[in-house]
This record gives C-alpha cells, structure tokens and sequence, in this order.
C-alpha cells in the first residue's frame, strides 16, 4: 500500500509539473487609451443681461448702467476675446431708436466708461483664458447728454466671442 501511495504521489507530482509547465507561457499588447479635447467657447449657456437705462424723465444729463452681464465658458486654458458689436442702428456711434428719433449711448467694460467695448481684437475686446466654468463679465453702459424726445428706444448688439 505504502508503494501504491508513493506511486499516487510521484503521479500527482508529474501531472503537477506538467501542468506549471504549459501554463508558464503569456503574451502580451499594448492599447492606446486617448481623448481629443477641442477648443470651444460658449455664450449662450447663460443668456446675457441687457443693459437697462431704466425710465428716467430726461435725457439732459448723463445717464449710466452696470446692468448688462455676459457669461462665458471656455475650454480650460484657452485664450479668447469677447466682443460687443455696434448695433443695429450705428451711424459714427451706437444709438438706440424709437423708430423716428435715436438716442447715442456706449458701452465700456469699466465702471469708469474709459474703455470702450468693440469688436476689434486687441483693441475694443475683452481678453481672457478659459477656466472650464463660467466666467462673467459686466458692460456698463453710457447715455451723454443729449434731451431725446420720449419715448422707448432700443438697439440689438450681437456679443461675438473669438477663440
């Protein structure tokens, strides 16, 4: 019996081997894991602010808002240039209508309206880098004097941003 279990054991033994042996082999490649991120900018996630004068009795007198906002969302670390253009109703300078008569206003990306908002890159637009998340920017608006008949006068100004 004691050959019987020693044979039993050299038998598993072998198999043993055997068995390691054809199971040492392996193979092997490789696979590529990638992502394309493009450059985009966006400027209708949130719909801009208009910029309100309000309702005043006169325009004999300077009249000023920081009402308007714009909010873009960038691709992180992209540089762009947002820009506000003349409206619809530009002749030498912005003006709003009431359809007869026009009121001249500007808009600046100051509080102090010494920079005036445009469309040129690099002079008139606003420049940035994109972080990924929303960036906001306000537009403060100016009416100079100017006595304007009453009445409700308005402009479209397209915001364009260049990336």
């Amino acid at each position: 019996m004691k050959t019987l279990w020693r044979a039993s054991l050299i038998h598993a033994a072998c198999l043993a081997v055997i068995g390691s042996a054809s199971a040492a082999g392996s193979d092997s490649a490789t696979m590529n894991v990638k992502i394309v991120i493009t450059a985009t900018a966006d400027i209708h996630t949130v719909a801009p602010t208009d910029v309100d004068f309000g309702t005043v009795a006169s325009t004999a007198t300077n009249v000023a808002s920081s009402g308007g906002q714009l909010t873009v969302n960038t691709t992180n670390g992209t540089p762009y240039n947002l820009g506000l253009g003349n409206g619809l109703n530009y002749s030498g300078t912005r003006r709003m209508t009431d359809g007869t008569h026009f009121v001249a206003y500007g808009l600046y990306s100051d509080a102090v309206f010494a920079t005036p908002w445009g469309t040129t890159v690099g002079a008139g637009t606003v420049s940035s880098t994109g972080i990924g998340s929303n960036q906001t920017f306000q537009v403060y608006g100016r009416v100079p004097s100017a006595n304007a008949p009453a009445g409700n006068y308005f402009d479209t100004v397209v915001v364009t941003v260049t990336y």
